[in-house]
């Protein structure tokens, strides 16, 4: 079946190893950049334009960025989810690019991450701040690769570090610290499987463990409670493709983030595991069944109406694809149940350059 997708993107090097590897699945991807993109909506349709003119007809669109496109990104996929196959829904964009939203979806579908604080003024922060122990950790909702977060080992950083953030009209998020000697995991959710997973280390003087920051990664086999709650992140926020970071706590593990637009160079240097290869396989195996499910809805609709749809004779009509297989034809099931076609019968068939007619022949019976 001829395929065609497109990553909508900033063209980061990750992006270009996905592309690369979909285009040993698909017969065409394109690779657009986000910034490209623009979306008029009216009262009746919405239409999304690439350089101006309107984007092709796609089987399968991945589309990432970060937090700055979330608006975008989230619109996007809402006029296409229902089109063709996406692999991260619409709600996706705001929960996962949020880390606030993001704590809140896992505390709905029960999944373990550290204890976590929200305060709508200065005063109720600081009596939060009064009675936790600690060091604690403050984070900005929306900061990306360990930025925006900040240790605090006593109450008089904090506060300080409070009176900074009100300075800047921040919001934040107060929460609990877990010691885990400056590590954490990640895991690469597709699906219903990790992919590949590494332990990531803190560098000298650092307590983020992010890579950027100056730390180190090694590969790690995730113990089957590890993986199920990592899968369970990814479906809570509604992505099929997700990274879940995650710290070893002696309660087991507590999610700390979802990245729906992970980096790959990381991982896959420290895996070996050709993980963009994986996602573009995953992605033409999905796009396979939602077309298959499209067809199969489609036809159930055709199924519905077909004794509305006569010609003027009295005889049935409808306008269906036809399912090619090599160089034979498929009829679809309901002109079997229609014409009640037996493989025991004989038939008649006149083709023409646009046409086929296939008739029944009846033969009679010799008598006994």
């Amino acid at each position: 079946m001829s395929l065609k997708a497109a990553i909508i993107s900033l063209g980061s090097e990750s992006s270009e190893w996905t592309v690369e590897a979909m285009r040993k699945y698909f017969s065409e991807v394109d690779d657009l950049d986000i910034r490209q993109i623009e979306i008029n909506i009216s009262g009746k349709s919405a239409e999304i334009l690439y350089n101006g003119k309107p984007i092709p007809k796609y089987d399968c669109v991945y589309a990432k960025g970060s937090f700055r496109y979330a608006p975008l990104l989230k619109t996007l996929t809402s006029v296409l989810e229902n089109k063709c196959y996406v692999p991260i829904s619409s709600d996706a964009y705001t929960i996962a690019h949020d880390k606030l939203l993001t704590h809140l979806e896992l505390q709905k579908h029960n999944i373990s991450m550290p204890k976590t604080y929200v305060s709508a003024t200065i005063a109720a922060a600081k009596k939060i701040l009064e009675k936790i122990n600690y060091p604690i950790i403050m984070k900005f909702p929306h900061g990306t690769g360990g930025k925006g977060v900040m240790f605090a080992d006593s109450y008089a950083s904090a506060s300080s570090l409070l009176d900074a953030l009100t300075a800047l009209r921040q919001p934040f998020i107060i929460q609990e610290y877990i010691e885990t000697k400056g590590t954490d995991v990640r895991a690469i959710v597709v699906g219903n499987k990790i992919i590949a997973s590494y332990k990531r280390k803190a560098g000298l003087n650092e307590v983020r463990s992010n890579f950027h920051s100056g730390g180190s990664a090694e590969p790690i086999e995730l113990d089957s409670n590890t993986k199920r709650i990592a899968i369970n992140t990814a479906k809570a926020i509604k992505a099929d493709i997700c990274a879940v970071d995650m710290l070893e706590s002696s309660k087991g593990a507590l999610v700390i983030e979802a990245n729906i637009s992970p980096g790959l160079q990381l991982i896959t240097k420290t895996t070996q595991i050709d993980v963009a290869d994986k996602i573009a396989k995953y992605l033409y195996e999905r796009t396979l069944e939602f077309k298959t499910r499209d067809k199969e809805l489609k036809s159930a609709q055709i199924m519905k109406g077909i004794d509305k749809e006569t010609t003027a004779d009295g005889k049935r009509k409808f306008i269906t694809n036809l399912d090619f297989r090599g160089n034979k034809i498929l009829l679809p099931e309901i002109i079997s149940q229609i014409c009640d076609f037996d493989s025991e019968d004989n038939y008649d068939i006149t083709a023409e350059p646009d046409k086929v007619v296939i008739k029944k022949l009846k033969i009679k019976k010799d008598d006994d």
